[in-house]
């Protein structure tokens, strides 16, 4: 195989490592969403707090985190590598255009990208490493009540605010995120194309509209 196939077969490759690891983020994204929702739940926050012990306590739960956490190393490495390539092989193109390329995102998939993972270090900081104990909680607030601490935060509507654009964000890189994935995954076909572009722009405003409705509850009905 010449220097030009081994390239594009590598390319493949790396495409199809980022998509894989994507649909699984999809995936604990919408798991995610379930759970953050019960913060809506008018019981001060008895069952988002079962649930959120739950997901600490259990074994299982504690070794998915380890692969969650690789899953995300993995579609971000390979993000940065095929956006690069991309950049480098710009006279390289499919022969048709592609699912992925109808979207005006589709450009700009690399900043918002940079944008969700600034986003996801914060979110971090905020609730996961104060879990661990590597950031000290506020004042008044245990280790593991992240009811009364997302109550805290969203209670402040310049910090709502940063989260509500970053789930908008969120929402139109998911939007063009699905698209890309089904092209990597060999699902671009003129049949499927409309009923594809429907459903990641339905997934993309249900996740980000989700997560909007939390910071949203708290700012404006606390």
């Amino acid at each position: 195989m010449d220097t030009t196939g081994q390239r594009a077969l590598s390319s493949i490759a790396s495409k199809v490592i980022m998509a894989v690891a994507g649909v699984f983020l999809l995936v604990f994204l919408s798991l995610h969403l379930g759970i953050n929702l019960l913060l809506l739940a008018d019981d001060g926050g008895v069952a988002f707090s079962a649930a959120a012990g739950f997901m600490g306590t259990n074994p299982v739960i504690r070794m998915m985190e380890l692969v969650l956490f690789g899953g995300f190393a993995l579609h971000i490495a390979f993000g940065v590598i095929v956006s690069i390539r991309n950049r480098k092989s710009r006279p390289i193109r499919y022969q048709h255009r592609s699912l992925s390329e109808t979207s005006p995102f589709s450009k700009y998939m690399m900043h918002t990208g940079m944008i969700v993972l600034l986003f996801l270090a914060l979110h971090l900081i905020d609730f996961y490493f104060i879990k661990l104990g590597i950031v000290a909680p506020p004042p008044g607030i245990e280790r593991h009540d992240f009811y009364h601490r997302a109550v805290l935060l969203f209670s402040d509507p310049t910090y709502s605010a940063i989260y509500l654009v970053s789930f908008l964000v969120l929402g139109f890189h998911l939007n063009h995120a699905l698209q890309a994935a089904a092209q990597t995954l060999g699902l671009n076909h003129p049949r499927y194309t409309p009923l594809i572009k429907g459903a990641s722009a339905l997934y993309a405003m249900i996740i980000a509209g989700g997560f909007m409705a939390i910071p949203l509850r708290f700012t404006l009905f606390n």
